[in-house]
């Protein structure tokens, strides 16, 4: 993906990162941009209502299954990972090295 402009908002760096790692793991994610792609956001009701409450500086705006998870930021690695329902590199590490029935050797 592109970052345009003069100054790189390192927060759409890092979500840029996250998001090709999320699908790398198996999330299903699509990104729309308001200034290419203006018809995705007028067909969208939930967002085009958002847009009219809150207007454009409100965005980003994140749906999660068709409703609003989060405005006005990029999420986290996180709050991806959750939302996606990823499992975090943590809790498959700490199940490698557990023995069976939930003892640690």
């Amino acid at each position: 993906m592109p970052v345009c402009g003069v100054e790189v908002d390192q927060n759409l760096v890092n979500f840029a990162a996250d998001v090709d790692w999320a699908k790398q793991n198996g999330a299903q994610v699509e990104r729309f941009n308001l200034a290419q792609q203006p018809l995705a956001f007028a067909e969208n009701p939930t967002v085009k209502g958002f847009l009219e409450r809150s207007g454009q500086e409100s965005l980003p705006l994140i749906l999660v299954d068709g409703e609003v998870a989060l405005a006005g930021r990029y999420p986290s690695r996180s709050e991806l990972t959750r939302w996606a329902g990823i499992e975090s590199l943590e809790a498959s590490s700490a199940k490698d090295t557990c023995c069976s029935g939930g003892r640690c050797c």
